[in-house]
């Protein structure tokens, strides 16, 4: 049985998306790099992948894997609003999204909260962290200046590293302002949304993001993580790796690994097709939730 989730697996790569991915040039240790990511989503036939990095955007360097691989696998770029972009920047947002970003992150290593937890493996400079709040615990005028530019280009707001508060909170005045939401890997210690906040968030338009990364380090158990996405909803959720860490098994390989794990927990492959093809293709074409 267990050879059959695998070769279904295999099966179900084809056309799927990984849009949470970690690769080289960066300044932390990677293990590939944007052109080898995309090499190798392409041998199981997959249809896109995201470039991710903590301190650059990533849309050029996803046009330029793009124009010369000229693969049936897509690159995809983004930026996440840390330190080196600015911060809250209203201006690299509008950048980014101009030049084919996809996906907004609110800030991740540099946000207050990530922050509150300790240095995260790799950081190194000393900063203040970001928060999304003013003393009161409202937006701040810069998250309601980047909604509109997200939403005038239909691209996604993801929650980053935001606390559970913020996230929250963003997700909720981002849908009433007709933004495409995402919350971020609601599984990681750092980041923890309970599966009751995440189907309410869902049943906002919020997608629900779910990473194999928060398995394979034993954040939570497969079980709960199953439980988690039936929850919210398979039409709310989508799968990803957050792979790309040197020394791990590499992204492709990963998401295979999620797709077995959740057949082996009685998933359907209809299911596990929604999450890794439909969801996401929302995103990847800049769909209106």
């Amino acid at each position: 049985m267990e050879q059959n989730f695998h070769e279904i697996a295999k099966e179900l790569m084809k056309g799927a998306y990984d849009l949470h991915t970690h690769t080289e040039p960066s300044a932390f240790n990677r293990a590939l790099d944007d052109f080898e990511l995309v090499l190798e989503a392409q041998k199981y036939g997959m249809a896109g992948v995201m470039i991710k990095s903590h301190y650059e955007p990533t849309q050029s360097r996803a046009n330029l894997v793009n124009k010369r691989l000229n693969s049936n696998t897509k690159a995809f770029g983004g930026t996440v609003l840390n330190w080196p972009n600015g911060g809250l920047n209203p201006f690299a947002v509008e950048n980014a999204l101009k030049n084919g970003a996809i996906i907004v992150w609110m800030p991740t290593r540099d946000s207050k909260n990530c922050l509150r937890y300790g240095d995260m493996p790799g950081d190194f400079f000393k900063r203040p962290g970001i928060t999304i709040f003013d003393k009161n615990k409202n937006l701040i005028k810069e998250v309601y200046e980047i909604f509109e530019i997200v939403k005038k280009y239909g691209a996604y707001l993801a929650t980053g590293h935001l606390s559970p508060e913020e996230s929250i909170k963003l997700c909720e005045e981002g849908r009433k302002n007709g933004v495409n939401m995402i919350l971020t890997h609601p599984e990681w210690p750092r980041t923890v949304v309970n599966g009751e906040t995440q189907k309410y968030l869902a049943s906002l338009g919020v997608l629900i993001e779910k990473n194999w990364l928060n398995v394979a380090e034993n954040s939570i158990s497969i079980e709960e993580m199953a439980k988690n996405i039936r929850m919210a909803g398979i039409e709310n959720t989508y799968l990803a790796t957050d792979r790309g860490q040197n020394g791990f098994k590499h992204p492709a390989e990963e998401m295979l690994n999620f797709i077995v794990a959740l057949l082996e927990q009685g998933f359907t492959k209809d299911e596990i097709k929604t999450m890794i093809q439909t969801v996401p293709s929302y995103i990847a074409n800049k769909v209106k939730r």
